[in-house]
């Protein structure tokens, strides 16, 4: 048996589909395990991660694409064309295998490219409460894999997942999260709490046009926190002059990270690192929550969220449609937190069915491949 874990997406996506390529080599030997990327720094990313996984044996491939279209993401990034162009260049390479492991969704244009005979099976990469997580699309999947019982009833309701042709409880990027915690280094050399600023990247749902701007000065000048402002990994992806010049503007501050888009963005570094989380819908508190801390969510467009599951991470903390006075709703956040500890608790469990003390992709690789053996 031969499957492809290609990684066309943003590189956050990496740790969501790695380990259960590596999962797959290392208890299936079996099974051939290639790992397939549009970039040289992309599969390089993936192979160095690949290295806290000795016992794996996967093959590395750079997909079939045109040197000009390699050079312009390298210095440009990533396009949604560029991943279609990226596909069908590779149309005959996806060809060869059984099946074909993704953890987002663009991969489906294969079947529209002839791609007809492998099998798609769809390893999430996050587990947040909007409806882009819930999309119809999701269930022209062959397999699919989610994260937990809050997922898994949202699924089920709508008809994108079936009985037999799913498997729950993996959550794959925690099991990556902890084999690197052993060499993670203190964010500041202070006392100070941390505070993780992490908008979304869609101007309609984000906090950051709005009130990002106010919020950085607001920490530059005062005493009291450290702050990393991390966004979402595509808040500056194709702007990525705009996330450096902030981090020239705020970066000699020794109380303020600027990190625009740097793997410490998407490896939990500051989601584990940080005392509160303020943001608005990004999908990374539900990876904080995995410590339940205090939060302060941003609700920047007064949206009426009371009641609506999109927004149920917003009950987890207080919730607020300014930032003036930011001072005191922080530390009322910090006040108030006993009062959401066990909405925190019972949020992690219904989302993950862990709290990342044990790992999840051993199970997932072994239900894909078991998959696979009763559907040839």
């Amino acid at each position: 048996m031969k499957v492809a874990f290609p990684l066309i997406g943003q590189r956050h996506q990496t740790l969501h589909a790695l380990p259960i390529a590596l999962e797959v080599s290392a208890r299936h030997p079996d099974v051939a395990v290639h790992v397939s990327c549009l970039t040289v720094s992309h599969l390089e990313l993936a192979r160095s991660l690949s290295t806290l996984y000795p016992e794996a044996r996967v093959q590395f491939d750079l997909l079939p694409i045109s040197p000009k279209l390699r050079r312009r993401i390298e210095l440009h990034g990533l396009r949604v064309v560029d991943r279609l162009i990226g596909l069908f260049a590779s149309r005959h390479y996806f060809r060869t295998f059984d099946a074909i492991i993704v953890p987002e969704a663009t991969s489906l244009q294969l079947r529209r490219m002839g791609v007809r005979r492998p099998k798609m099976i769809w390893t999430g990469h996050g587990a947040g409460d909007r409806a882009i997580g819930f999309a119809r699309h999701l269930g022209k999947f062959d397999f699919l894999l989610v994260p937990g019982r809050k997922v898994e009833q949202r699924m089920l309701e709508k008809g994108i997942i079936r009985p037999g042709a799913y498997h729950r409880g993996t959550y794959a990027k925690f099991d990556l999260v902890r084999r690197m915690d052993a060499k993670r280094p203190k964010l500041f050399n202070n006392n100070r709490p941390t505070i993780l600023y992490n908008p979304h990247f869609l101007r309609r749902l984000s906090s950051w046009p709005e009130m990002g701007h106010q919020i950085l000065q607001f920490f530059a000048t005062q005493d009291r926190y450290n702050l990393v402002f991390a966004p979402h990994f595509r808040l500056f992806d194709n702007h990525r002059e705009e996330g450096e010049a902030l981090r020239r503007q705020y970066g000699h501050l020794p109380h303020m990270l600027i990190d625009p888009g740097s793997h410490r963005s998407i490896d939990m570094t500051y989601t584990m690192g940080a005392d509160l989380y303020l943001g608005d819908v990004s999908s990374q508190v539900a990876e904080f929550m995995i410590r339940p801390r205090p939060c302060l969510f941003l609700n920047a467009h007064h949206v009426k969220w009371h009641g609506n599951p999109d927004y149920q991470f917003w009950t987890l903390g207080p919730v607020t449609e300014n930032v003036s006075d930011l001072g005191s709703k922080i530390e009322n956040a910090f006040e108030t937190h006993p009062r959401f500890l066990e909405a925190q608790r019972q949020y992690v469990l219904e989302t993950f069915e862990t709290l990342g003390d044990e790992p999840t992709a051993p199970a997932a690789a072994d239900a894909i491949v078991d998959f696979l053996k009763r559907a040839a």
